[in-house]
């Protein structure tokens, strides 16, 4: 629908007096009387044209009338406000594009956009120091549902998780399983003053006191402890990430990083492109030239390396590998730290949005309305895992992707948990799982539908509340493409709640399966896409399909 429109409106314009090309907005009107698709072109060509909006309009909808090809496409074309044009397409169209649908399935709602660019996105990234939070989870399902909407819309994606191992944070996770150890040797051992607290701290020291390790000299049981902290809580990390069904191609490990050289190559690199400079016994990056507030440092004055240093080093390797795009998910706590790493882009000759940052905000939980407490095991926030175990990855995976990622997200327990409207995965399971019953009781009764069977359906039987479940379902691709081109997954789970809103109320009010056997297979017929647009929703959410429920 929208590219129709697009393609009749870009004719339209053509015919007028302008030298360049124009953008076209198309978006969906909030009130259904203002028809199934509108455009605000007449108000953005007004200054060209120096006309104004409505006349602009009144022009363009009289060329488009003057289209034999529009004639049959829309029932009304009107003008609103101070310039909106609205199109309602007719009934004939959207039969057409609905037995479209039918036959190519899912093909029919996703568009070739990435045409095989490359893009990378990385996401998690947690320290491996502790549990996944319910931040990490977020970010999880984001990257995730991220990599599967760009996936099907022609982009080549790899997903990278990258270890930050090297730093002062796994000494201190070293530290804290040690004294532990110590402690649980009997002897008594101080524990770090800002160490890691929680019962993963000790069920890490009891699992390496159970390997029969002795080594008397603590400094190589020091570092044979971290070793085995680092390892274990990597282990932890991927599992949870496993069960929550999310899966990386690549982990990058900043230690390699270091090993490499990679690290002193970079800022040497940056160094002959004239961005790196000295000052008070430390290197620093001219981050100022690329709009940060401030230069930062690189190497302290002691000859450390900071982490932003191990940051070049890795930004660097991504763009060595030639992505088009590079995509990293941050904590919203990392916004600061956006315009140091474009500014190293652009030192290493790319633009500013070769690299995209998408923040991702805190969860709450709750529990009847109030706040859960902290986790035992993990001594101050609650785990993925705990959630995981209490709500499963379906559920947890979809709640994540129910508001923008920069948005507070808060969590019920007891919501999640209902099979009432209120939860907003059950509800759109539940439409799946309903229209797979409604097939299942054709298939039991012996009524043989076959695919043309659908696609032959008699459309004028459409009651009016049909026909705008029919338009909800065409407008998927402006969804799926629009979701794509912002880098914006939760606009699919608005979208899946809104179709399943229609659907439940209609499976209420009229029965599919009836007497008349032209209804039954009209009926049928939308299902089948209903079905066909959720299973595609669910599958870029990484959520669950049920067959039944």
């Amino acid at each position: 629908m929208e590219k129709v429109l697009r393609d009749i409106i870009h004719k339209a314009v053509k015919s007028m007096p302008i030298s360049e090309d124009v953008s076209i907005e198309i978006e969906i009107p909030r009130e259904k009387n203002f028809g199934d698709l509108s455009t605000p072109i007449a108000m953005s060509l007004s200054k060209k044209l120096k006309k104004p909006p409505k006349k602009i309009a009144e022009e363009i909808v009289s060329l488009i009338k003057n289209d034999d090809r529009a004639l049959k496409i829309f029932d009304s074309i009107d003008i609103a406000g101070p310039g909106f044009i609205n199109f309602t397409f007719s009934k004939t169209y959207l039969r057409d594009e609905l037995k479209e649908l039918l036959g190519k399935n899912s093909g029919f709602l996703t568009e070739n956009i990435g045409k095989g660019r490359r893009v990378q996105i990385e996401f998690v990234s947690a320290n491996p120091t502790g549990p996944l939070h319910l931040g990490h989870g977020r970010g999880a399902a984001l990257g995730a549902a991220l990599s599967n909407l760009l996936t099907d819309a022609g982009y080549n994606v790899e997903k990278e998780y990258y270890i930050n191992d090297a730093g002062r944070q796994v000494k201190l996770l070293g530290l804290s399983v040690f004294a532990k150890y110590k402690q649980l040797s009997g002897i008594n051992y101080p524990f770090p003053k800002d160490g890691y607290r929680g019962d993963y701290i000790e069920d890490i020291a009891k699992s390496f006191k159970a390997s029969g390790l002795e080594l008397k000299d603590n400094n190589e049981l020091l570092e044979e402890i971290t070793d085995f902290s680092y390892r274990k809580m990597i282990d932890e990390i991927k599992k949870d990430l496993n069960d929550f069904g999310v899966f990386f191609d690549s982990w990058q490990s900043e230690r390699e990083l270091s090993k490499k050289n990679e690290v002193v190559m970079s800022i040497n690199d940056l160094k002959k492109r004239g961005y790196i400079y000295e000052k008070e016994d430390a290197l620093w990056f001219k981050s100022t030239e690329f709009g940060d507030d401030k230069d930062r440092v690189v190497i302290k004055k002691n000859g450390e390396y900071t982490y932003f240093a191990s940051d070049i080093a890795y930004h660097r390797k991504k763009v060595e590998k030639k992505f088009d795009e590079i995509i990293d998910i941050w904590g919203a706590d990392h916004h600061g730290y956006i315009s140091r790493m474009q500014g190293v882009i652009q030192a290493l000759g790319y633009p500013k949005d070769h690299l995209r940052v998408l923040l991702v905000q805190l969860v709450t939980i709750l529990k009847g309305g109030k706040p859960v407490q902290m986790s035992k095991r993990a001594g101050d926030f609650i785990t993925l895992r705990e959630v995981i175990d209490e709500l499963g990855p379906d559920t947890t995976k979809f709640l994540f992707l129910t508001r923008r990622s920069d948005s507070h997200l808060e969590v019920d327990i007891e919501v999640a948990k209902s099979q009432t409207h209120e939860n907003p995965v059950f509800y759109v399971q539940y439409a799946y799982a309903r229209i797979n019953s409604i097939f299942q009781k054709t298939a039991e009764q012996e009524i043989k539908i076959t695919a043309q069977d659908l696609i032959d359906f008699n459309s004028e039987l459409f009651n009016s509340e049909e026909m705008q479940i029919i338009k909800k379902l065409l407008t998927y691709p402006m969804i799926f493409k629009n979701a794509v081109l912002a880098r914006e997954p939760h606009r699919i789970t608005f979208y899946l709640q809104e179709l399943a809103g229609m659907f439940h109320p209609y499976y209420q009010k009229y029965r599919v399966i009836s007497d008349n056997d032209e209804f039954t297979k009209t009926r049928l017929a939308m299902c089948e896409a209903i079905r066909i647009v959720l299973r595609h929703g669910l599958k870029i959410l990484g959520v669950n399909a049920p067959e039944k429920m």
